[in-house]
């Protein structure tokens, strides 16, 4: 019935899958804006604008996933962008929100590198080009014991930056909690404010696409 009224669907779901299973009821375009802890496309699209704007390339970068791996769908999405483009993966997270194995096997099948730890080290950050930080989601926890022995595992903190790379960017997809301390923020490494601007533009880019939209 939606189609009806409608030239464009932008989904956001809890479940996983739930934006392919729309798409194939609909006869109009649907734009996945995250479903559940799977994926996130549209993030991602604006992920590749920022790592492209800021290092001049996406080829053969090292990047570095911190926090909420398990759960965190933008992280999912951006192994599959980047696996265009040769990265290096760090997967940094607790145990309990590990990369998931699909991931991992999708790294594998397309002959990504990546590299598990569990300690966030400013070794880990000093070989990275990219710095992804993501939030431990509360939502996600039906166990809040769970939830409050991981929510600060990892917190950046401008002195273990002290010796990263000059092209270091760090990126977050937002909301954040507590895994960036305030003073990273006046860091000219710090680019997620940048980042979801550039959301904007992304998106518009999309929506452009997907409706024949020709700007000149």
């Amino acid at each position: 019935m939606v189609s009806n009224y409608a030239d464009l669907i932008i989904m956001r779901h809890y479940l996983e899958g739930a934006a392919r299973y729309a798409s194939e009821v609909t006869q109009i375009p649907i734009i996945n804006a995250g479903d559940g802890a799977n994926q996130h496309p549209s993030q991602t699209m604006l992920d590749l604008y920022s790592i492209r704007k800021t290092q001049g390339k996406l080829e053969n970068l090292t990047i570095t996933m911190v926090g909420d791996l398990k759960y965190g769908r933008t992280v999912h999405s951006l192994i599959v962008g980047m696996s265009h483009f040769n990265p290096t993966f760090h997967f940094v997270a607790p145990d309990e929100l590990r990369m998931p194995d699909e991931q991992k096997n999708f790294c594998d099948k397309h002959g990504l590198k990546y590299y598990e730890h569990t300690d966030f080290t400013e070794d880990i950050i000093n070989q990275s080009d990219i710095l992804y930080m993501t939030r431990v989601q509360r939502e996600r926890f039906t166990d809040l014991e769970e939830y409050e022995r991981v929510k600060n595992v990892y917190i950046l903190k401008n002195a273990m930056l002290a010796n990263s790379k000059d092209n270091l960017r760090i990126l977050h997809p937002l909301p954040r909690v507590n895994e960036i301390a305030y003073d990273v923020d006046d860091n000219p490494k710090a680019y997620y404010i940048q980042q979801a601007r550039n959301g904007l533009f992304a998106r518009q880019a999309i929506i452009c696409e997907v409706l024949g939209i020709s700007i000149d």
